[in-house]
């Protein structure tokens, strides 16, 4: 009985584990839905998030190193410290600003470009900004807190221990990021299906042309979809951020996305969340089970095993749309 509670609190942490891995996913999504493309650069985009974050709330001023090694000054902060909650709203408007440099420099002029082009400039694109975020705000690990409890929850452990007699160790940072992942699908959900820009969006992803040519601007529909995939990023960089620290090893946890697009589809918002749940749960569950007989690390690759596995089976994924091609 013991051993079944124990995998029970497996699945649980692996469920938890998904949800974040579901927040980068969304990112992926988002773009690939409006465009066609796969933007390599969104891990990137929520590591810029995250120290965009951390430097305007604790008041640091951007591209110091590069000022002091041209003027010989020692700036490093400005004397004051942001309050976390205007601090994010200063940072989402970072991301739009950024969402409509993209468009202006880069998006605009690929046009009618095949899709690889375009993937291509969001690799240069993430290169790009990894090396804006270290020199704005320099390459040191950061602590992030804006406010979200970590730690042990001792009320899930005392519900769980009322309930089953053993109590689940859960961190109180996995609960928040499953309650804000959760409002999160539901909002790009109901704004995707029910809203003007949403069905715009799809129209555009379904068709360019044909969306042109009936007034929809692609140039507002590029802006809008960068600037929500933005805030997306700047919600992963918050959880990765709290949870492991702000660093540039950050910006690989694109990497642990993918398999989860190629398990929930690269179209499908609730897609995500289901795929980044089943990563989160197998990957638990095999390191649990089968790691100790083959010398554990078995979380390092077994997403990808079961991606490919789901390329070979079903290349759409559990909720793409299957596509036929008359050959």
């Amino acid at each position: 009985m013991e051993q079944l509670l124990y995998t029970a609190e497996v699945v649980v942490n692996g469920l938890m584990a998904g949800v974040m891995y579901s927040l980068v996913a969304l990112g992926f999504v988002l773009i690939f839905k409006a465009s066609g493309v796969f933007n390599y650069a969104q891990g990137v985009l929520a590591l810029f998030a995250a120290l965009t974050l951390v430097g305007i709330q604790q008041g640091q001023v951007p591209f110091a190193h590069l000022i002091n090694a041209i003027t010989g000054s020692h700036l490093e902060h400005f004397g004051w410290t942001v309050p976390s909650l205007l601090a994010i709203l200063l940072t989402a408007g970072v991301m739009i600003l950024l969402a409509l440099a993209i468009e202006k420099l880069v998006l605009q002029h690929l046009v009618g470009q095949a899709p690889i082009i375009l993937f291509m400039a969001t690799i240069g694109l993430a290169y790009f900004l990894e090396g804006l975020g270290d020199i704005m705000w320099g390459a040191n690990v950061k602590s992030l807190d804006v406010g979200i409890p970590q730690g042990i929850s001792e009320t899930a452990e005392a519900w769980t221990a009322q309930l089953t007699g053993y109590g689940f160790f859960i961190d109180r940072l996995d609960i928040w990021a499953t309650v804000i992942a959760a409002l999160l699908v539901a909002a790009l959900v109901a704004f995707s299906q029910y809203t003007k820009q949403g069905r715009a969006m799809r129209a555009v992803a379904d068709d360019p042309q044909a969306a042109l040519s009936v007034g929809i601007s692609l140039r507002f529909i590029w802006i809008m979809v960068w600037s929500i995939a933005g805030f997306v990023a700047l919600v992963a960089g918050i959880m990765w951020g709290t949870k492991s620290g702000v660093q540039f090893s950050l910006s690989l946890i694109a990497l642990k996305a993918l398999p989860v697009l190629m398990l929930g589809g690269f179209t499908s918002i609730p897609g995500a969340i289901v795929g980044g749940l089943i990563i989160g749960v197998g990957e638990k569950l095999f390191e649990y089970s089968i790691g100790p007989m083959v010398g554990g690390a078995t979380e390092n690759w077994f997403a990808y095993v079961l991606a490919l596995l789901f390329l070979v089976f079903r290349p759409q994924g559990l909720f793409g749309e299957k596509i036929i091609e008359r050959v």
